[in-house]
């Protein structure tokens, strides 16, 4: 759209700025947040810039949420937690986002508990974790 700037998650889906990927296909992509509420804190965003979940064409929702719910089986398997956490808050970025998380209680359940500095190499060893427990569910 003309006068309309793209999304910081545009721009990481373009490469313009550093994301960590553990899946990616033509509609949706997943990538680690640099704000996790628990190790594995993975994002998982259409590449079509929809500012609201309610707007988002069903069919794409779809797609959106059967990528999140194969992120939860692989964060799962990565980090032996028993369920995994499905956030849309919708509010940090105007572009659709579901967080997919390892969840061991409630508390987990937090955007004040996020991790504001986690080390690049923590967050090398859960993109790494996660793309290896992806590939095992095929």
């Amino acid at each position: 759209m003309l006068g309309r700037m793209a999304s910081v998650f545009t721009k990481i889906i373009n490469r313009e700025l550093p994301g960590r990927f553990v899946y990616s296909d033509d509609e949706v992509v997943a990538f680690l947040t640099i704000e996790p509420m628990t190790h594995g804190h993975t994002l998982v965003v259409p590449r079509a810039e929809v500012d609201n979940w309610q707007d988002v064409d069903p069919v794409l929702f779809n797609k959106v949420m059967a990528v999140s719910q194969r992120i939860g089986k692989a964060v799962c398997a990565a980090f032996g937690a028993q369920r995994s956490g499905v956030i849309i808050a919708g509010l940090e970025v105007p572009h659709l986002h579901v967080h997919v998380f390892p969840a061991h209680n409630l508390a987990d359940f937090g955007f004040a508990n996020v991790d504001h500095n986690p080390s690049p190499e923590s967050l090398d060893e859960a993109q790494a974790k996660i793309k290896a427990a992806l590939a095992d569910l095929t």
